[in-house]
């Protein structure tokens, strides 16, 4: 089975119909999207209808912290220009769309995978895994021999061996990554609809389940329509200027 996994959409229609079609033209039969669908970007019932075709179709799909703060209230934590994004969202989404964000999982498991947003050590909490220290912490807290998760909006690979040895890999965008099974693995594909490693091309990964190969992927898109979305739905500038510069 090649797998997709596609993180932090956050209504990025352009990017996401750029990324479905990459997925397709390499083979790719499953998805699976790891949170944030809304937020920041200016299509958020667009990218949900397709998030929700893809569950219906079979896709794993769980809650990240923009899609939470939609159904429950943001965190304390959460940034005012990303508050007032979650209250025009909410105003642009269906009650059935509302339904499905509040229905989410903060985790799914599928056999030796391990899906989340976050983190596995405290979902909820919505932490950053921002290097090793919080990786392993993370693999610490599950037996999935490959956990996969969002958030952090740069592509980022960790592993540990059995002896307790952690290291990491700087992914290589297209280049197969064998993920050898005597190991456990944390892989972030980056962030589809909001990259911020100053490339604005759209990141999401594929997992061959069957030969146990990673590979990160970058997708070019048309990032100044995605921005004049933002712009017409008159949502903060930056938000905007950020997915010109990927940062």
């Amino acid at each position: 089975m090649k797998l997709a996994l596609i993180s932090d959409l956050h209504a990025n229609r352009q990017a996401l119909s750029a990324v479905l079609a990459h997925a397709e033209s390499r083979g790719v039969d499953s998805h699976a999207l790891l949170g944030d669908f809304v937020g920041y970007g200016g299509d958020p019932a667009w990218v949900l209808d397709q998030v929700m075709r893809l569950v219906k179709d079979g896709a794993v799909a769980v809650m990240g912290n923009h899609d939470s703060a939609v159904v429950r209230g943001p965190l304390p934590g959460m940034r005012d220009e990303a508050r007032e994004v979650i209250e025009w969202t909410r105003s642009q989404l269906r009650p059935e769309q509302l339904e499905f964000l509040s229905q989410l999982p903060m985790m799914a498991e599928r056999g030796e995978l391990l899906f989340v947003h976050a983190n596995a050590y405290d979902p909820a909490g919505f932490e950053y895994i921002q290097g090793r220290l919080e990786a392993v912490r993370s693999m610490h807290a599950t037996k999935a021999r490959y956990s996969f998760c969002g958030h952090m909006h740069e592509p980022m690979l960790f592993h540990l061996s059995g002896t307790g040895k952690a290291g990491e890999f700087t992914p290589q965008a297209g280049v197969e990554i064998p993920l050898l099974p005597n190991r456990q693995w944390l892989s972030i594909p980056g962030s589809c609809g909001q990259p911020r490693d100053g490339n604005p091309a759209a990141c999401y990964a594929i997992f061959d389940t069957d030969q146990g190969l990673l590979s990160f992927q970058r997708v070019p898109y048309d990032a100044d329509a995605a921005a004049a979305s933002v712009r017409a739905a008159g949502l903060p500038a930056r938000l905007a200027e950020r997915l010109v510069l990927g940062e």
